[in-house]
């Protein structure tokens, strides 16, 4: 089984960025960017690409795999 693991707060604090400025650039509550970097559930393509953008990064450096 493969289980996404979220990137999304590591790369936030290496733009040394808060996270409710990242919420509000991107378009959702804070506790909806929580819920992502909690992985109980993962941005929408159109969200993720803002948050790729912001976060200077490919969309699918936002979360690695993590093989049980």
């Amino acid at each position: 089984m493969i289980i996404m693991k979220c990137n999304i707060g590591e790369l936030i604090d290496q733009k040394g960025l808060k996270k409710k400025f990242v919420a509000e650039v991107v378009g959702v509550s804070p506790q909806q960017l929580s819920n992502w970097l909690s992985g109980r559930n993962y941005p929408p393509l159109d969200k993720a690409y803002k948050l790729a953008k912001l976060l200077e990064c490919k969309v699918d450096e936002l979360y690695k795999d993590d093989e049980e």
